[in-house]
């Protein structure tokens, strides 16, 4: 009823209401617009894949975040790519000389094996489409332009469970860091040798503070996730409790003990997982794309492109200096009315476009134009098509709609009970004025005093405070004088009226009416002081200010019991009996 009553209001078509439930449906539109089988077909993929580990180099030239000309770059990872497929250049000697990958470059851009779901989508595609042995074709990341080299492919190995002892290579010593190191490590062996249990060699020797509390054990893991060497020795130990001779990375030197090693899980177990790793890589915009385009496609999408270039080249024309440098108004491209595409049916012109643009770039339209025009229309594109779909998910996607309508009926129903109940009360000051007069008994203090909390840090400010207080020096000028730069905090004063049920920091019998307590030290060293104009050992009434929290929420009880009722009311509730009883039985 209270819905029907809303929407008698017309409450649904406030300007505010449809803003939120605008906001509310891309919101919620992101996750259903996607193509579900694209999204089970590229979990497939990911999991064939992750059933073979590929070794891979590469080559990347770097493009600057900055920069919005990539020819340059382009341009050297071709010269790269083609010297390299020719047989004019070994790869790794030119990944050491021209790779712009600080990790890798050093070692002849040897990435060490990789399996699926660990890389940048594009790069996992060129490392598993290559041929061993093969260079790929430079692709492109947000890292840059890259060339892949395939190594070689295996089984997947799984992953393994270890423990291990770190032994410290202390850099800054040089060469006597290496020296110090190894003759710990031969007192490692030295203790294995003897039986020594891995676990109390772990607690006396191990500098890995992150393993060494749950003896030496790390997480489980499998390739591409750690240093080469550490996983080379990892994953070559055979059996559980066989210890690896000791391994030499950048950390220090490393004993390996093997605890576990576990095969490539099933598919289903592995569902939720996958679903969420392919939703959050470069996977998720191939099936975004895809249902994109069968969006498109199902609404007879056509563009014009003569009309598209017109209407960008207008806008790169906009100049880049002088009173109107760099500024798009939209105001200026209304008599541009031709098609820039068909969509259901609908002509969107190049004045549409415009005002797409304006309103995204707030007017500011500067850098290489006709490059940031074409990123414009591809985003108004996107944005008109996404929107006719959002609209029409109500009618496709059940729980899409109950969605919908459950938001709607709240924001409905709150608009509805602010402005019947919750606004009215707080704002009908003649109607909460005879509510408390009509209930002023319920308002009342409980035996108290009305006064000042005087709370001073220490005891020299408790001295300094009460000399103060006896030359009768406002509260005011007390605050001001105590609290300085370098001891902000020195005094605290609190005024109003307290009540003895929840002020017990004082006893009861030491406040006196027109009096002041002598000081009382508390457990932290500070001190507290009361006075007290007047005492009330009997309820006093709250005045209508004091009492004004208290009484605008029983106010606002009562309205709206009032107006549950007026309600009921307006909408009577029939019961069908029949179909009650047969629900009931």
């Amino acid at each position: 009823m209270k819905v029907k009553e809303a929407e008698l209001q017309k409450i649904d078509t406030m300007a505010s209401i449809q803003q939120d439930l605008d906001n509310y449906r891309r919101q919620i539109a992101k996750g259903y617009l996607t193509d579900e089988q694209v999204v089970n077909k590229l979990m497939m993929e990911a999991y064939d894949r992750m059933k073979q580990e590929v070794h891979v180099a590469h080559i990347v030239i770097a493009v600057p975040n900055t920069s919005n000309d990539t020819t340059a770059a382009y341009a050297r990872i071709d010269s790269v790519y083609k010297a390299l497929t020719k047989g004019k250049a070994d790869f790794a000697a030119v990944a050491k000389s021209v790779s712009d990958d600080k990790g890798t470059k050093d070692n002849g851009g040897d990435v060490g094996y990789i399996t699926s779901l660990q890389t940048i989508y594009a790069f996992e595609n060129a490392a598993y489409n290559t041929p061993v042995g093969k260079i790929s074709e430079p692709f492109r990341t947000q890292l840059g332009y890259h060339i892949v080299k395939v190594l070689d492919k295996r089984a997947a190995q799984g992953e393994v469970k270890v423990a291990q002892v770190l032994i410290e290579v202390k850099k800054s010593q040089g060469d006597e860091g290496v020296s110090q190191a190894r003759k710990r490590v031969d007192s490692v062996q030295a203790d294995l040798k003897k039986g020594v249990s891995f676990d109390d060699i772990v607690a006396k020797y191990s500098d890995d503070r992150f393993t060494k509390k749950d003896n030496g054990v790390m997480p489980a893991f499998g390739v591409g996730k750690m240093d080469a060497a550490f996983e080379k020795a990892a994953f070559g130990l055979k059996n559980p409790g066989d210890v690896s001779a000791p391994v030499q990375t950048d950390y220090g030197f490393h004993i390996i003990k093997l605890i576990s090693k576990t095969t490539l899980k099933p598919y289903d177990s592995l569902k939720t997982y996958l679903t969420r790793k392919v939703n959050n890589d470069g996977r998720a915009q191939v099936a975004k794309e895809a249902f994109f385009n069968k969006i498109k496609s199902k609404n007879g999408f056509k563009e014009y492109q003569a009309n598209i270039d017109e209407v960008i080249n207008q806008m790169a024309a906009i100049p880049d200096t002088g009173k109107n440098a760099n500024k798009l108004d939209a105001n200026t491209f209304k008599g541009m009315t031709k098609p820039v595409f068909t969509l259901g049916g609908t002509n969107y012109t190049q004045a549409d476009f415009v005002a797409y643009a304006d309103r995204l770039t707030n007017g500011r339209f500067s850098g290489p134009k006709k490059a940031v025009g074409n990123d414009l229309y591809k985003l108004f594109v996107t944005a008109t098509v996404n929107d006719i779909e959002e609209h029409r998910l109500a009618e496709t996607q059940p729980e899409f709609k109950a969605l919908m309508t459950e938001y709607k009926d709240g924001i409905m129903l709150f608009e509805l009970m602010d402005r019947s109940v919750w606004g009215k009360a707080s704002k009908d000051t003649t109607g909460l004025k005879k509510f408390y007069e009509s209930h002023k008994d319920n308002y009342k203090w409980d035996p108290g005093f009305v006064g000042s909390v005087y709370r001073f840090r220490d005891e020299e400010q408790m001295k300094k405070g009460t000399e103060l207080m006896k030359k009768s020096t406002s509260d005011e000028d007390i605050l001001k004088q105590m609290n300085k730069a370098s001891v902000p905090d020195a005094a605290l004063i609190q005024k109003g009226h307290f009540e003895f049920s929840k002020f017990n920091e004082v006893p009861q019998s030491a406040i006196k009416s027109k009096s002041t307590t002598q000081p009382i030290k508390n457990a932290d060293g500070s001190y507290i002081v009361v006075k007290a104009d007047e005492v009330f050992t009997a309820p006093t009434p709250k005045s209508m200010n004091d009492a004004r929290g208290y009484v605008i929420a029983e106010y606002q009880d009562y309205l709206e019991k009032e107006w549950n009722a007026e309600m009921r009311k307006k909408y009577p509730v029939k019961v069908e009996e029949g179909t009650f009883k047969t629900m009931v039985k």
